[in-house]
């Protein structure tokens, strides 16, 4: 998995844009999302200017989530174990929204030109199947 970037850090802790998928979190996801912003306080604590910038990012400035990802972009720049640490818990935190998102679709596996589709969220829905040369139709 790609590394994210330090813009996709800072949104994911600093943006409200997640308001409703946060409403369906785990409280893990949450305490993660808390563990993040805070790591990042802690990191550039100490620069005035990082600090409002930090304090309006939360306040849901745009620009100013700008100014946190460019303090955030050197921090992770100059110290790698800040980086790996803010690396890690970010991934996790998208893994679990974007699993948050799965809502009602179905999941098609495909192996070796057998397909295989089923509902995810509910089991007890009609698993479809069909390999080569046949054709599935839906009406």
């Amino acid at each position: 998995m790609e590394p994210l970037t330090a813009g996709a850090i800072a949104t994911l802790a600093f943006t409200k844009a997640f308001e409703k998928t946060i409403e369906k979190l785990t409280e893990a996801t949450l305490t993660k999302i808390n563990e993040l912003r805070k790591k990042i306080w802690q990191k550039l604590r100490g620069n005035l200017k990082a600090e409002t910038a930090l304090a309006a990012a939360e306040k849901g400035s745009k620009a100013d989530l700008e100014t946190v990802t460019a303090y955030l972009k050197q921090a992770m720049d100059y110290d790698n174990q800040f980086a790996q640490e803010v690396q890690t818990l970010a991934k996790e935190i998208q893994q679990e929204i974007n699993i948050g998102k799965i809502q009602g679709q179905n999941v098609q596996n495909i192996y070796g030109g057998e397909a295989e589709q089923n509902n995810a969220n509910n089991t007890n829905a009609p698993v479809i199947q069909g390999g080569s040369g046949h054709n599935i139709t839906f009406n």
